[in-house]
């Protein structure tokens, strides 16, 4: 089983957004037993909230059931549970580099790195443009399963 982890700063928009996106793609393509995916924060801000209500309603928009999410920090103890640790912009990849002495077994990237255009997940948070964050994070969770090949 592959472990992916989805980090961004608070764990309530984008990178539970990943997370609730790539279970229901697994499920969809008859690959749910071949992942275990989870998301987690940065910081501290918000641990223990749900998914922000604004992408909330996003994900219920797509059939997603955006429920059980429990805003969690990341920790030292992550990096040797996850196969891949996948952050959504710059600054989640510097943070998490700090955290696990520079990445030695390669796990952390950024999930746009799976697409044709890599850039960061713009923060809905700041941009207010949930559905533009939801765009992006399709084309990166696809791109990740495209390079994962488990469906093949």
């Amino acid at each position: 089983m592959i472990k992916i982890l989805f980090i961004c700063h608070g764990s309530i928009c984008r990178s539970p957004l990943c997370e609730y996106l790539l279970r229901d793609m697994a499920k969809k393509r008859g690959i749910s037993d071949k992942i275990h995916v989870e998301s987690a924060a940065t910081s501290r801000e918000e641990i223990g909230n749900p998914i922000y209500p604004p992408m909330q309603k996003v994900l219920r928009a797509h059939g997603i059931d955006p429920s059980g999410h429990a805003a969690r920090q990341i920790t030292k103890a992550d990096y040797d549970e996850f196969d891949y640790i996948i952050g959504m912009d710059e600054e989640n990849r510097y943070n998490l580099l700090r955290i696990f002495d520079n990445d030695p077994e390669g796990k952390v990237s950024l999930i746009m790195d799976y697409t044709d255009r890599p850039r960061a997940v713009a923060d809905p948070w700041y941009t207010r443009d949930f559905d533009a964050t939801y765009r992006d994070a399709i084309e990166g969770v696809e791109g990740f399963l495209d390079f994962l090949k488990l469906d093949r």
